[in-house]
């Protein structure tokens, strides 16, 4: 939605190591392990801060990684935003279900996604250049709090999620 509204192209760095891995995030940690995903997940968001000039979705544990951080940092230090979404853990079950296709919620999901937002909290909130609540707004309504909070120019006439238009 954000994309769209700026003009701009979207990109997804779990999608693209599925891509590149020709099966599905959860098909990799069963078959080739956490470590290898990480290695995988490192590589795509890597490239994509190289080659995307565009909105940049990454996975939950990607800012995790060291090297990933590292560049995260260099992009925010020459200009770019890094934006968390912060999403309390009701609406979160709402919006992935806490299901168990997510490898990290196997288990008791919600207590799982409780933990990894601890552990990641403090990274999330150093990395980030700006920070949005999502809560229970629409997602129009958070679109245009970034673009607002940047300084950012629409280019759509108004913010429209394009999964839903015919």
């Amino acid at each position: 939605m954000l994309a769209a509204g700026l003009g701009l192209t979207v990109r997804d760095t779990d999608a693209d190591v599925e891509a590149g891995a020709g099966k599905p995030v959860s098909e990799i940690f069963v078959d080739d392990g956490e470590p290898r995903f990480r290695e995988l997940e490192r590589e795509a968001v890597l490239t994509a801060l190289a080659e995307h000039d565009g909105v940049l979705s990454l996975g939950g544990g990607a800012v995790m990684n060291p090297a990933t951080q590292a560049a995260l940092e260099a992009y925010a230090a020459d200009g770019g935003h890094v934006v968390f979404l912060d999403v309390p853990l009701a609406i979160a079950a709402q919006r992935v279900g806490m299901n168990q296709a997510r490898p990290l919620l196997l288990g008791n999901p919600r207590a799982q996604w409780q933990k990894l937002m601890t552990e990641r909290r403090p990274t999330y909130e150093r990395l980030a250049t700006l920070t949005v609540v999502s809560s229970e707004r629409p997602g129009e309504h958070v679109a245009r709090e970034i673009v607002e909070a940047l300084g950012l120019e629409l280019v759509a006439a108004e913010l429209a999620d394009p999964k839903h238009e015919n």
